[in-house]
């Protein structure tokens, strides 16, 4: 029996996420045969993680049409398109349904630790596009398998890359020696074991956006119930007109909400900031609680914990042996870079994007999702399942498909440029501020407020 051409082969999309999932379901609506690796043991392993967490987008906007024609014959109903779900909604809701409908298309517990061209490294050019890509992927039981693929869709996101607590993008001084201190997640503090953690303690919390102001508001409220509880907010720049957010001028109502969360939670005293301040070392007192200490030398009063939510970044070491072509600055594919870069602003002016921003000079691999943004801070749902939508139509072969443009998306929120973000003295006016510019964004929020919205 001969071996399956190229063209035989499955388009291997790397994780069961949002955007892998769709990915999937695309590839299926063309005729062509997906196969999903995910690291985790079911669909929407890092969705799970913030099941708690409420997403500033409404289900209306956070669902993919090509998944819900996949859904539709086995009785799903999209939920009410006008509420918001939360993490495990979305994830026990529409992922995990999604997921049984593509059945053995998933593998789970299979980590890729590489992907290559058949028989060649990234040094060989020869026959090298003629070559269909190799897969290499450790299985849970710690057996390993290469898998043959036509191409490949990393939707593998940045949620296992959390970027550190030092201001240089590095670790600070004993960040990760005082790692049993120190965590890299929105605290969940209705369950118990979190709870107990951050009760009645003194938590810094690093960071300037949305999941910093979530991080606030959720020790503010157990400020209330809990005495001795309080955060220290630390914060790289000064506290200016747009530090919190857009607020009420904010045209997606859960960010502006959320913004003024966290500026209640400072002006009611459950929270205090420390500005201008960039962490250089974790040091730890005779008591064994740690103390940060800045670039200017500046010490902090000791703390019992401390979350860091300064972003994400993409894991690229499993792809070092393919060609691509990212933007030195944010890890992005070089021709999207520019159009997401946090230097310039800090809204959604995002249009709709597909295979001609994400290609590579390797052929027929691509960076999709939260992981095409690499370190830009907000992600667009709808502008993922865009994405996806338009890499399947290449893949087959339907180039007009693949270039045209099918999604709108409006204007909305307070936007301006970040040029300035970093800098301590620097307060922006009130037309800056707003983290994207459409309802439909993976950034992630808190509470239900029935008008809430965007990202």
């Amino acid at each position: 029996m001969s071996a399956p051409t190229t063209g035989q082969l499955p388009v291997v999309v790397i994780g069961a996420g949002p955007i892998g999932l769709a990915a999937a379901a695309h590839l299926i609506e063309r005729g062509i045969e997906p196969l999903v690796l995910e690291a985790g043991p079911t669909a929407g392993t890092a969705v799970r993680d913030w099941a708690h967490v409420r997403l500033f987008s409404p289900w209306a906007e956070v669902t993919d049409p090509a998944a819900e024609k996949l859904l539709s014959p086995t009785g799903w109903v999209r939920p009410d398109g006008t509420t918001y779900p939360t993490g495990g909604d979305w994830a026990e809701d529409y992922l995990q349904p999604l997921a049984d409908v593509l059945g053995d298309k998933i593998r789970y517990s299979a980590t890729v630790t590489g992907v290559a061209r058949a028989g060649r490294d990234r040094i060989v050019d020869s026959g090298r596009n003629e070559q269909p890509f190799t897969v290499h992927v450790q299985r849970h039981a710690g057996s390993e398998e290469r898998i043959a693929a036509r191409a490949v869709i990393d939707a593998s996101g940045t949620w296992s890359t959390p970027s550190p607590m030092g201001s240089n993008g590095l670790p600070a001084l004993g960040e990760k020696t005082s790692a049993d201190r120190i965590s890299y997640r929105v605290p969940d503090v209705k369950d118990p074991a979190v709870r107990a953690r951050y009760a009645g303690k003194r938590t810094a919390v690093v960071g300037s956006g949305a999941s910093a102001f979530t991080a606030l508001a959720y020790l503010a409220d157990l400020a209330k119930e809990e005495d001795g509880t309080h955060a220290v907010w630390i914060l790289r720049r000064g506290i200016g007109a747009d530090t919190y957010g857009g607020g009420e001028a904010d045209q997606l109502p859960a960010r502006g909400a959320l913004g003024l969360r966290a500026k209640a939670a400072v002006e009611n005293g459950y929270a205090s900031a420390a500005t201008g301040f960039r962490t250089q070392a974790v040091e730890r007192d005779a008591d064994g609680r740690l103390v940060l200490v800045a670039e200017d030398g500046r010490r902090l009063d000791p703390v019992d914990e401390v979350i860091v939510l300064t972003g994400f970044r993409p894991e690229l070491s499993f792809l070092s042996e393919v060609r691509l072509g990212l933007d030195e600055r944010l890890q992005a594919p070089t021709a999207l870079a520019p159009l997401i870069d946090p230097n310039v602003h800090s809204c959604g002016t995002v249009y709709p994007h597909g295979v001609n921003e994400l290609s590579h000079p390797e052929q027929d691999i691509y960076l999709v999702g939260m992981k095409s943004y690499g370190r830009a801070p907000t992600f667009l749902a709808m502008t993922g399942y865009e994405q996806v939508r338009s890499i399947t139509a290449a893949i087959a072969g339907d180039r007009e498909a693949a270039e045209r443009v099918e999604l709108t998306l409006p204007d909305s929120g307070v936007c301006g440029g970040a040029g300035l973000f970093d800098d301590p003295d620097a307060a922006q006016d009130s037309t800056g501020g707003g983290c994207c510019a459409a309802p439909s964004t993976l950034q992630i929020g808190i509470g239900a407020p029935a008008s809430s919205g965007g990202c």
